[in-house]
């Protein structure tokens, strides 16, 4: 069970989601030093507060980065995707001119695919098992 302070309320829900989201290179060059994924950390942020949600934990390395992120449920996650991936690779592009070598076929960054995993506070067992312990009414 989430803790009590990750548990948010929407206007009809009450709501825990966080999914892990990884994001890789095109062709999986090496493309990032740690002044590039500094600077999209902070972009990245600001994308998240755009759709109302909360990146919680970035990182990386020189060819992919992993976001952990809060969500609304209201939220699809592919459209948070695909903002965090254009709007990342427009700005570096715009503020780095180093990188951009590193843009591929029609200016890309990034992979056309993506890692998406939902992350919760309980084993899937755990979930699993306190759903076939509740009682049926009889």
């Amino acid at each position: 069970m989430p803790d009590i302070d990750d548990i948010r309320t929407g206007r009809h829900c009450v709501f825990a989601m966080h999914v892990h989201l990884v994001f890789v290179t095109k062709f999986r060059h090496n493309v990032f030093a740690d002044r590039h994924l500094t600077r999209m950390e902070a972009i990245m942020r600001d994308v998240c507060a755009d759709f109302e949600a909360e990146l919680i934990e970035f990182n990386g390395a020189n060819n992919h980065v992993h976001l952990l992120v809060y969500y609304p449920p209201k939220m699809a996650v592919t459209r948070l995707v695909n903002s965090l991936k254009g709007v990342s690779s427009r700005r570096l592009r715009q503020e780095f001119p180093d990188l951009v070598h590193h843009y591929y076929q029609s200016n890309k960054l990034w992979s056309g695919s993506y890692f998406a995993g939902s992350v919760g506070g309980a084993p899937l067992t755990v979930v699993k098992q306190y759903i076939e312990q509740q009682n049926r009414p009889g």
